[in-house]
């Protein structure tokens, strides 16, 4: 027999309601936790008032948000079922012909939708303002400014050296192995922070130990002649791993601009693992959000019995956690390039869509 849509409304309703009160409860606990850790943090800095850690604890709650996003779906469901098993609705719905699959077919379809709904609108939002949040916790609690930032324009960094700072500008940028070498280069000199001293231009620089060993190279000061240089050695205090290390993490960029500056760090001879990686673990997440589903009605579709309250307790935080372990360890393996990316991205999705769908064929007809 087919599902009435009345019902479908009922169960979904169900879901959503449990699903948001879960999601908000966890929101405000990692907003305490999170306020508490930035106080302490901030504790030796007397220029951060309690409103700079509020607003960073603020900016960042959307980003960790998305990390609990699968764990208020599973915990939802589990909540949602296991009050309609326990309350014998369920149990009078399936002795009428629905089967379980009918069941969960709204239920699935929303975490779908939701899952949807992460990717494509809470994604940009928690993107943008992890970025502003990693922006003023490196100027007020780390004391620093950021390094690199690569664009349509070129590659800008910024370095020190014994005399100052300084900003390295390039058109194009080429990497091979353990060696960087930039062309069109142009430098800015600064002595100290902020008073300009010099400027240099090079048709090309290789970074080497501790500088960069740059090719025909014009140098101009102020009041003086520029002069031509054949070679010319920069001191720098940057390395490939600094470089790298300094490209704007993907978890600061929304779904909808990644394809984007992976394809730009391609072109510029950077890996781009990291960033191809975390978007192909975007594109799978409305998969997983429904394998989260199927995973809670393996646990809560039975009729109840004494004691099964802590059997669904249990068995839904083991499988929650050990969930998110298998995920940080293929994404690790991923990283690394130890497996394909697609592998790494969709393993977790995929095992656990499988293990729930076998989990209720047993139940259903086993």
């Amino acid at each position: 027999m087919r599902i009435s849509t009345t019902l479908s409304f009922y169960i979904g309703r169900y879901f959503l309601l449990s699903f948001f009160l879960l999601f908000g409860l966890f929101l405000f606990l990692i907003l305490l936790f999170d306020t508490i850790e930035l106080m302490r943090r901030a504790a030796s800095k007397p220029e951060v008032g309690f409103q700079h850690v509020l607003e960073m604890a603020l900016l960042k709650l959307p980003h960790m948000g998305q990390e609990t996003f699968p764990f208020a779906v599973l915990f939802g469901g589990m909540a949602a079922f296991w009050r309609l098993t326990r309350s014998y609705e369920l149990v009078v719905t399936r002795a009428a012909g629905v089967s379980a699959w009918q069941l969960l077919l709204p239920v699935v379809s929303l975490a779908f939708l939701l899952g949807i709904l992460q990717v494509t609108v809470i994604n940009p939002v928690a993107s943008a303002t992890l970025a502003k949040f990693e922006r003023m916790e490196a100027r007020l609690i780390e004391g620093h400014r950021e390094l690199l930032a690569l664009s349509g324009s070129g590659l800008w960094l910024r370095q020190a050296n014994r005399d100052g700072q300084s900003v390295v500008h390039s058109d194009h940028v080429s990497q091979r192995g353990n060696d960087v070498e930039l062309k069109n280069v142009v430098v800015f000199m600064y002595l100290g922070k902020d008073k300009f001293h010099s400027r240099i231009e090079a048709n090309r620089a290789k970074l080497e130990d501790g500088f960069w060993h740059m090719h025909e190279v014009w140098i101009y000061e102020p009041e003086s002649r520029p002069r031509f240089e054949s070679e010319y050695w920069l001191a720098t205090d940057l390395t490939l791993g600094k470089i790298q290390d300094s490209f704007a993490p993907p978890e600061t960029m929304s779904f909808w601009s990644l394809p984007d500056f992976i394809a730009t760090l391609e072109k510029a001879g950077f890996s781009a693992i990291r960033h191809r990686l975390y978007w192909h673990t975007l594109l799978a997440t409305p998969f997983l959000m429904c394998a989260m589903v199927l995973i809670a009605a393996t646990f809560t579709l039975r009729p109840s019995r004494r004691g099964a309250t802590t059997f669904v307790i249990s068995g839904g935080v083991l499988t929650g956690f050990l969930l998110y372990f298998f995920s940080d360890v293929v994404f690790a393996l991923g990283l690394s390039d130890s497996i394909p990316i697609t592998l790494a991205a969709w393993s977790p999705s995929g095992v656990a869509t499988f293990l729930g769908l076998a989990m209720l064929l047993h139940m259903e007809d086993g």
